[in-house]
């Protein structure tokens, strides 16, 4: 008989085997699992956000980027002016500004910058999408939809509301209040709507309303004067673009990471 102690032990006593057992064999397996979760929201993020990027690279080449191009002209021109009507002291004091300054050139620098910016951020909002869906899992690739609808809600559409999209030339508020605002505001958008469509009863549905309207009810910061040197129908034009495109980008990225996680997980099941 195997006795797993080394003192004396009773008839009556037992080998008290099983609940050392447990532990050792949970913990690998707690490790394997973990690895295996890490490389499916990798794998996901990482090639929904690619995708996705470029997706809305070729958009804002073709849609956005112009509208911006334009109204550089404008505010060109009106640069132009100011130096022309400027004496000498202002003038050099000017020059020493526009020397520190840099901003890439209209070709492929900008191109470049564009698709490197969209990609971290692509990356980063697929992390977020393949992080949830470990929480809810997609039962089917066209759910994807409704997570990428509820991103463009969070990340677009409610800060949109106070703070629309500026075209160069445009006059707004300090940058970090306006950070501060849209930060809140994505917060609180995000739970809203948690509640409002998890939330088991209609106490915490009317929670969700409620946080959902706190940061437009305290307002965003706005500049002391409105003043934009673009025409007002081209920053009509502007708003729609980039609205246009970044639902565009959210619902792809939400299709995209859903069908990826989906396949995953039949793999590892297959496997």
């Amino acid at each position: 008989m195997h006795v797993w102690c080394t003192s004396p032990v009773s008839r009556t006593s037992r080998p008290y085997t099983t609940p050392h057992t447990i532990p050792v064999t949970a913990l690998p397996f707690l490790a394997i699992k973990d690895s295996t979760m890490f490389k499916r929201i990798a794998q996901t993020a990482g090639f929904t956000g690619l995708l996705a990027a470029l997706l809305l690279t070729v958009l804002q080449s073709f849609w956005v980027v112009p509208l911006i191009q334009q109204a550089e002209t404008y505010e060109n021109a009106s640069a132009e002016q100011v130096h022309e009507h400027a004496d000498g002291a202002a003038a050099e004091h000017s020059h020493t500004h526009d020397e520190a300054a840099w901003e890439p050139e209209n070709g492929w620098q900008r191109v470049l910058s564009t698709t490197g910016g969209n990609l971290v951020v692509a990356v980063g909002f697929a992390l977020m999408l393949a992080g949830l869906y470990t929480l809810r899992a997609p039962g089917r690739t066209v759910q994807g939809v409704w997570w990428g609808l509820a991103g463009f809600a969070v990340f677009v559409l409610a800060p949109t509301l106070g703070l629309p999209p500026e075209l160069p030339g445009t006059a707004a508020a300090e940058l970090s209040q306006r950070q501060a605002w849209w930060i809140g505001t994505a917060a609180s958008t995000a739970a809203g709507l948690a509640l409002l469509v998890f939330g088991q009863n209609w106490l915490l549905k009317a929670l969700g309303v409620a946080i959902l309207v706190v940061p437009h009810v305290i307002g965003a910061p706005q500049p002391l004067v409105h003043q934009s040197l673009a025409p007002e129908a081209l920053e009509s034009q502007f708003m729609i673009a980039s609205l246009l495109t970044n639902a565009l980008f959210w619902v792809a990225m939400g299709l995209i990471s859903a069908w990826l996680f989906r396949r995953n997980d039949a793999d590892l099941q297959q496997a």
